[in-house]
């Protein structure tokens, strides 16, 4: 009897779950604290800090070495400064970039379910940015199936470095015409614009300049067309037109807006000014010297004698200089500090570039003059009246100093000086007798060692494709 009765407890317990208890059920079982749908703007400011910040420190560790801007000191031998390049240099490239590429993607499907389009259009800017750094850094790339593990899709495919970019040129098309300015950005605050749709827009085509820039040598991309379209349509395709538009990421120091470095003097300790670097801005007397660096000093510490670097994969030991050679400047990553993402002196060099081509019509003095103006401003430096008096800043009409010029522009922006040495050849990079890879610049990071183990057969037909998995394979758009 007692046990009729418990059931017959549980069947009335059971209905009133299955009716009438149901009506409040979901509003009582609903965690008040929980976020049932992200939005947009939720993910906007961790990617573009998280992927600067991680830019940055490749700029440091990377760039700087490869490129000859400064050097690790004492350094005997190897290095990546002697193009000393190890199989596993660009994993956390790969790892990072695939990280955020996911976080990107969840921002567009929020902004698309939000029905918001100035955030869908910065969401195809975004990943259009973190894709043509993952291909420019090893070229052929999962895209199409990438980011993709909610779907069971556990190992992708590789697409060509081809298709890659003709989607990410579309997006960034797509994404201008989404943009719009009479539509405010509601969700949180933006820690790079401000919400200035405008100048998001901004950076979409100045972004996407760039990347048509660096596929201009293929004939099948049109590039130099595209380009002159842009530039000669101003109203439909806004660019940075000064430094106020510039993607350029103002770190405060207050949380979690903090320095990547948490040590500001690990960034300067065993390190050099290269002299190959700091030896054009002396011959330029230019004032970004004390901006980037401080003043080599006599071996005892004593005496300042001048901005002072070392030669770029030098021989025999440290003991051979007689001076203590200039080193980074604490301030560079000491908060209030900056993270680039893109200058605006980047796109009047281009400008330069396309004009003494005879790609555009335009006067590319005009713009080399301003595009070394704003890069020297940017960092907070006085443009001198008598700059380009000097011989060695008046222009000369030659792409070599006009890519010498954005060589500089493009310190401490992730890899660009690396890619667009790749592109053109310029500046002519000095060498040693301690170089290896036959002294020759490395074009490509190999494919990360995880990736060949997990995902390998799809590795194997990416390595044919590409022509082999080596330093020294070139990508699509250098052949």
């Amino acid at each position: 009897m007692l046990s009729i009765k418990k059931t017959l407890v549980l069947l009335v317990a059971l209905g009133c779950f299955t009716t009438a208890c149901t009506d409040d059920f979901e509003e009582v079982n609903t965690d008040p604290n929980r976020i049932e749908l992200i939005s947009p703007g939720t993910l906007l400011n961790p990617i573009i800090y998280e992927m600067s910040s991680f830019n940055a420190n490749r700029s440091d560790d990377f760039t700087f070495d490869l490129m000859q801007v400064a050097l690790p000191f004492p350094s005997a031998s190897g290095g990546i400064h002697r193009y000393d390049v190890t199989e596993n240099a660009g994993s956390s490239t790969w790892n990072t970039y695939y990280r955020w590429l996911t976080n990107i993607k969840e921002m567009h499907a929020a902004a698309v379910k939000a029905n918001d389009p100035n955030y869908e259009a910065i969401a195809l800017t975004l990943n259009a940015w973190g894709y043509s750094l993952l291909t420019d850094s090893f070229g052929d790339v999962p895209m199409v199936e990438a980011t993709r593990g909610d779907e069971g899709i556990m190992y992708p495919t590789f697409d060509p470095q081809k298709a890659i970019y003709a989607k990410i040129l579309a997006d960034l098309e797509t994404a201008n015409g989404k943009f719009d300015p009479a539509k405010a950005m509601v969700y949180g605050d933006d820690i790079l614009y401000r919400k200035d749709v405008n100048k998001w827009r901004k950076f979409c085509n100045s972004l996407r300049l760039r990347l048509l820039l660096r596929v201009s040598k293929r004939e099948e991309m049109n590039a130099g067309a595209k380009m002159a379209e842009m530039l000669n349509n101003p109203a439909k395709y806004p660019i940075f037109t000064s430094n106020a538009d510039a993607a350029i990421l103002q770190i405060s120091g207050i949380p979690p807006m903090v320095s990547p470095w948490g040590r500001a003097v690990d960034f300067r300790t065993g390190r050099a000014a290269s002299s190959f670097f700091i030896d054009h801005l002396n011959a330029l007397n230019d004032p970004r010297r004390a901006k980037f660096f401080t003043q080599a000093t006599s071996k005892d510490g004593r005496t300042q004698v001048g901005y002072k670097g070392i030669p770029g994969g030098y021989e025999g030991s440290d003991t051979q200089f007689n001076y203590i050679p200039s080193t980074f400047n604490i301030a560079l990553v000491t908060a209030p500090m900056v993270t680039v993402i893109m200058p605006y002196a980047e796109v009047e060099f281009i400008k330069a570039e396309l004009a003494q081509k005879g790609v555009v019509a335009g006067d590319a003095k005009a713009a080399y003059e301003k595009g070394v103006k704003a890069a020297i401003e940017q960092w907070g430096a006085v443009m001198p009246a008598d700059y380009f008096t000097n011989p060695a800043a008046a222009y000369k009409g030659t792409l070599e100093q006009i890519m010498l010029q954005k060589y500089l522009a493009l310190f401490f922006v992730d890899y660009q000086q690396w890619f667009e040495y790749r592109r053109t050849g310029f500046p002519v990079l000095p060498t040693s007798n301690a170089m290896m890879n036959n002294k020759v610049v490395p074009v490509r990071f190999r494919y990360p060692t995880s990736v060949q183990t997990h995902n390998g057969e799809n590795y194997k037909q990416a390595v044919a494709m590409m022509g082999g998995d080596d330093i020294n394979t070139k990508v699509w758009w250098e052949k």
